[in-house]
């Protein structure tokens, strides 16, 4: 785990991207391309765009329920999926099919502080949790990267429901990028943020 990477590493997502941080989905999926991943997905209207901040405008402008914009680029033998206001990668209906003979890596948090991180494998949910309540994991293999966790930032200690959790909340983003990056070896920066270029489509929520 040398060169790994810890919550600090991640401050620029707030003094950059402050907008996708108050509503953000961000999936790494291993050995897919972006049109590939896009097409099990199901979705449609593909198009072009540069640079993560483009994502914003298409992904809240979509009135259609139960559909959600996503973009797509290839970053090594991955794919990030980015998605403004979505949640498309922590959930489990899509990402279960999709995972089966890779890996799959996504964290989420909406703007009323609901958070959830997820490391999927062949079809299988190994870990998910909540960032702010991380002493209750659940999964196939709930307690396998308790280091890495405590390392990426995370609190593992039981949290009051009702406490201050306000100074927290400032890793908590970052903890989830850092452990993403444990879990697939991508370190995600301002530089591929800004230049990616992602194919972009709007895809269904399963359901049931």
């Amino acid at each position: 785990m040398t060169g790994m990477t810890t919550a600090t590493d991640y401050a620029w997502l707030k003094e950059r991207y402050e907008f996708l941080m108050e509503a953000y989905c961000v999936t790494l999926v291993r050995d897919i391309t972006p049109e590939g991943l896009l097409g099990e997905l199901g979705a449609d209207g593909r198009g072009r765009i540069v640079g993560v901040d483009g994502l914003s405008g298409p992904s809240y402008e979509l009135s259609a329920p139960y559909r959600l914009f996503v973009g797509a680029t290839a970053v090594a033998d991955w794919t990030l999926m980015v998605e403004f206001n979505g949640y498309l990668g922590v959930t489990d209906q899509a990402m279960l099919p999709v995972s089966r003979g890779r890996r799959v890596v996504s964290h989420f948090l909406n703007v009323n502080a609901v958070d959830r991180f997820c490391w999927y494998e062949d079809g299988d949910l190994r870990l998910h949790f909540e960032p702010l309540f991380a002493d209750a994991r659940y999964g196939s293999r709930p307690d396998e990267l308790l280091t890495e966790m405590r390392e990426s930032g995370f609190d593992l200690a039981e949290r009051e429901e009702d406490g201050d959790h306000d100074a927290y909340y400032a890793t908590l983003t970052g903890a989830s990028f850092a452990l993403a990056h444990r879990l697939t070896g991508i370190r995600l920066t301002p530089e591929l943020f800004a230049t990616a270029e992602f194919l972009c489509g709007v895809a269904p929520v399963p359901s049931g």
